[in-house]
This record gives structure tokens, sequence and C-alpha cells, in this order.
């Protein structure tokens, strides 16, 4: 190693050390006003009116181009933030679970040591400043008109919890009616088409699945798709009380037309229009104003660098929603969505309180987020075809139509023929090749043959290696190679 490269991580130690030791000035971001320590104490924890930013005007809005980094992260600092990740797998999963650096796994951890160490001034003087802080960066993140309109819950469940919760307390109280609709598509994740069942079909209300198709090859086909289960929510004199749309759907990942599909629910008076956008946040474009919903949450874990688990639910102040609680009641029910999410009882809040940290992480690569976000899709893009080639398959989506994640069909004669099959398959890759990859089970229709039935969804994030998706390739041309097929696993 040479010595430049020596004294350059020895530099980055540094900032980092000095960024995250409490005897220093600390910048919170760029952009909002630099706190010292001794400062924390001159704040209530109990200052509703600070918790919402309305009295502190210079950190009320933070701009909407964060400043950038004049030093780039080089490629020897990338290494060394991701160090901890298993360097014998790999690793093209982002999608999952997400990435979090060394550096925000530090700051994360200097928040938790802040609590241990004095939880009374911690939670009276230090955290609802600091998921403040963090709010701020959101708003500006994704364009909100005001830091009233973010809130921070754990994950992107929680937040569809929220909001079918109050649709749930429509219907027993009269507002919307036994029978009327609720529209989510077929691809819905899995965990929210629970939710949808435990609060909207069990208050009486009428679930209607947008049936989209896979591969896709345009995105009319979605829009055309959306525009029957609209049509079939409104029949007999019904209401279609509210739409549940991804923005990137999990499994398959497609990229979904939200701006359009918001459109057309304005268009024929769905009530509510919330999307569920779990991967959002460093994945894809979003400016919350544009896209015209009246609620939208995303995961900050996942594609966004922060521990998990976090989230942020932002409901539009124009909707005529205001019945909005956190499904967790405690001491600050009544006070608001944003100031109930920020107190739910003792309980670990540092993932947090690190946004503006992950912020200034981000924004030291070239272009900032929308540069991380534009070299991840190229790089999976150009490796989902080379991985289709190899296999003489085909990717599930146009390029334009996926993000930093692309479904790519396996073999045929990989004999993948139920949903159990891709479990063993996954299980197979991690345990014997060291790949961790998630597979798709697409069922073949009525007189289709010689079908792809599986798919790969991969990932690419700043960590990962050209070589790993080499590795993909050489293990399933190893299998074919083999004469393996699913029906050999237990």
């Amino acid at each position: 190693m040479s010595l430049t490269h020596n004294f350059s991580h020895f530099l980055f130690k540094i900032e980092t050390f000095f960024h995250h030791h409490h005897q220093f000035t600390i910048f919170i971001h760029p952009h909002l006003q630099t706190l010292k320590r001794s400062n924390f104490s001159s704040i209530s924890g109990h200052n509703k009116t600070n918790m919402n930013g309305t009295d502190t005007k210079p950190n009320t809005h933070l701009p909407k181009k964060p400043k950038l980094s004049q030093t780039l992260i080089s490629d020897s600092e990338i290494q060394f933030e991701f160090s901890h990740h298993d360097s014998n797998i790999a690793r093209i999963n982002n999608g999952s679970f997400g990435s979090c650096p060394q550096s925000i796994i530090s700051a994360h951890q200097s928040w938790q040591l802040k609590f241990l160490r004095q939880p009374d001034h911690f939670y009276f003087n230090g955290l609802q400043k600091g998921i403040l802080e963090s709010r701020l960066v959101i708003k500006s993140l994704v364009n909100a008109d005001h830091v009233d309109e973010i809130s921070i819950v754990d994950n992107a469940t929680t937040a569809a919890a929220i909001v079918l919760q109050s649709v749930s307390w429509a219907f027993s109280q009269g507002k919307f009616k036994e029978g009327d609709g609720a529209v989510m598509l077929h691809y819905a994740y899995g965990a929210v088409k629970k939710s949808v069942e435990a609060y909207v079909t069990r208050a009486g209300g009428y679930v209607i699945e947008v049936q989209l198709p896979f591969p896709v090859a345009s995105v009319s086909e979605i829009v055309d798709e959306f525009r029957k289960a609209l049509e079939r929510g409104k029949r007999n004199g019904r209401k279609v009380r509210l739409a549940v749309i991804d923005h990137i759907t999990s499994m398959p990942s497609v990229v979904i037309p939200v701006k359009e599909l918001v459109k057309i629910c304005r268009e024929e008076g769905v009530d509510q229009v919330f999307i569920d956008a779990a991967h959002g946040i460093g994945c894809v474009d979003v400016d919350v104003k544009e896209i015209g919903a009246d609620f939208y949450t995303s995961n900050l874990h996942k594609w966004f660098f922060c521990p998990p688990s976090v989230a942020f639910l932002y409901c539009r102040k124009s909707s005529n929603v205001n019945d909005l609680h956190h499904p967790v009641v405690s001491h600050e029910y009544g006070n608001g969505l944003a100031i109930e999410s920020a107190w739910i009882g003792t309980r670990d809040y540092s993932a947090q309180l690190v946004v503006p940290q992950v912020l200034d992480f981000v924004n030291r690569f070239e272009g900032g987020i929308q540069g991380i976000k534009k070299r991840n899709h190229d790089v999976v893009v150009e490796m989902g075809e080379m991985l289709a080639k190899a296999w003489g398959t085909h990717i599930g989506c146009p390029p334009e139509m996926c993000a930093s994640m692309i479904m790519v069909g396996l073999p045929a004669c990989l004999g993948i023929s139920s949903d159990s099959d891709t479990l063993k398959l996954r299980t197979h890759l991690r345990d014997n090749f060291s790949i961790e990859v998630p597979i798709y089970y697409r069922a073949p229709k009525n007189g289709e043959v010689n079908l792809v039935t599986g798919y790969a969804r991969i990932s690419h994030q700043v960590y990962n290696k050209l070589s790993e998706y080499y590795k993909f390739r050489d293990a399933i041309n190893q299998l074919v190679h083999d004469k393996f097929t699913c029906a050999l696993l237990k």
C-alpha cells in the first residue's frame, strides 16, 4: 500500500473522527445551523413548535440541491466504507436490506452511546431536535412544501399501516360505504397486501387487483390494466376510495409510471392515492409535488445508506385526510403524526438521527444522489443484458422501466416450477456458490411452452464489483452444464 494511500486513509479517518466526536463542534449539514453540544440544553424536549420547525426560520427550509463535497470519495475509501461486508459473498441483492457504510455505522453508534450515557439528557435535549433535522433533510430531498408533511417511521410497512388504518376508520365511521373499493397492484409487496386485508377488507372494503403483465414491454401496458381495474372498482355504483400504487414493484422489479397513474386517479375521482415506494429514495427521482399523491413512503435504509430501519411518510397538507395516527399510541397522541411518530416509547431512535450525515456521505460521490442513481442504473442494465445474452434469455422490462434493479431470465432447463423452487435455488446458490440473489417464479399461462419461468433480480450499489455478476453467470452456466434441475433439490 502506497504512502499516498496511507495518508489519504489517515485523513479520511481523522475527518470521520472530528465529524462524530462529541467534544468538537459538529456540522449536522452544510446548510443547517452549526450546533455545539453545549447548546443542546437550551432546547426543550417538549417544544412542539420547535419540533415542527415553525419558530426556527433559518432551519425550516433547505435548498433543493445541497452543496456537493469538493473532495470526491476515492475507490479505496469506498472499499473501506463497506469493508465489513462478507468479502466471500457476491452480494448482488442490495434491494432486500440495503447497505450502510462504515462512517454511518460510526455515527449510528455515536447516537446510541449518547442515549446510553445519559438517557434523560438525550431525551429532553437532543432527540427531538435530531429528528427535526432529519425531517428537514428529507423534506428537501423529496421537494415537500413543509416539514409538517414529513413523518419518520420504522419502515414502509409501518407507513402503510398508518394510511390503511385511517381508511379502516373511514369505513367504520360510515364515511365510506361497505363495498366501496381499494385498488392495488397484483405485484404489490406481500406485507402491504396483508395490511390491506387486515385494515380494508375486514372493514368492508372491496379490493381490486391490477393484473400487470410480466415480462412487461411498455408503460402503456401498465396504464391500460390500471384503467381496467378502476372500471371494475366502479361497477354497480361503487366508489374507489383508495389506490395503493408501488413506485418500484419488489418482485418482479419494475418502475411504475406513478405520475400517470395518479393523474388517472384524479380524473376518475379516487379519494386517496398512496404511493408505496419502499425502494424509492436513492433509486428513482422523487418529487412528491410532481407525483401529486396524497401519501408517499420510502425506506431510507435500502438505497439511501441509512442503518436499518428508517423510512419517511409524506402526507400532503392539502389532502382532506387528517385522521392519521401512528398505530403505536403513546404520550404524543393527538399532537400530529410527525410528533406522534417521533416518540412511540423507549426504543432505539438512532437510525432516524443519522440522515444528515448520510446526505453528507452521498454528496461525496460525483453528482451526489443523482450521480449514484445514474451509475447504478447504467451498470445494472449492462450486467443484466450481459447475463441474458450468456444464458440465451431476456430481461424482464425495457431498460427505462428499471432503476438500480433488473430482472433477468434464467435458463428454462433449470426447471423452476414453483415459488418453493425459487427459494431452494436461491439457497443452493448461497451455500454452494457464495452468491446472494433473489429468484422470482413466473407461472406459465395456458398454452405457453418452453417458457422462461425463473427470473433473477440483480441489484447494483456503489460497493458492487463487475466480477460478482460474472461469478453469477458462471455459476448458472455450471449448473446448466451439470444438467442440474430444481427437482434435484430436497
